[in-house]
């Protein structure tokens, strides 16, 4: 039978958190989640987590933001309607793209920037009208929280987390 167990242990002070972090992962136990209230520096690599690659993602749109200016620009000024404007010609793109470049920077920023915030929330899940998954209220003022797994370990868990300097140790069936 699989238990859905887990610990909540909570912290006062994000350098407590930290060492308690470093000696679950030194313990070889699966730390679910960490709440917060405050981004805390290093954290991501003290849980193991891998590196993001939203960075991937935002060159990847800018290009797709560029390519767009460039086809919409070459199509609306060049081949649907040419117009000598300031005397410039419209024979070619070529000719016309140092007028185009702001248009292009403009296009790729608003590609990358928009495309990475859908992004961003569609790799974290957080819908519109979704639930809180928050588990304690005190996590968004002044609390941290550390999730951990339980597996028929339950007794040495909390003696382990009460060993770390959490201020409060529950056990919860999680759903």
């Amino acid at each position: 039978m699989s238990s859905n167990k887990v610990i909540h242990a909570i912290y006062n002070d994000d350098d407590v958190l930290m060492d308690a972090v470093h000696k679950t992962r030194a313990a070889h136990h699966h730390i679910e989640e960490v709440f917060t209230p405050f981004p805390v520096h290093g954290l991501d690599k003290a849980m193991g987590l891998a590196p993001t690659r939203l960075a991937i993602c935002a060159f990847i749109y800018g290009c797709i933001g560029l390519t767009v200016a460039t086809v919409m620009m070459n199509y609306i000024m060049i081949t649907d309607w040419p117009q000598d404007i300031g005397g410039k010609p419209s024979f070619s793109y070529i000719q016309n793209m140092p007028a185009f470049v702001p248009v292009m920077f403009e296009m790729t920023v608003f590609f990358a920037a928009h495309l990475m915030v859908i992004t961003f929330y569609m790799r974290s899940k957080l819908w519109p009208f979704k639930e809180a998954e928050n588990p304690d209220v005190r996590t968004t003022d002044d609390h941290f929280l550390m999730e951990v797994a339980v597996h028929d370990n339950e007794a040495e868990l909390v003696k382990f987390f009460e060993g770390t300097g959490a201020v409060e140790v529950k056990v919860i069936d999680k759903h």
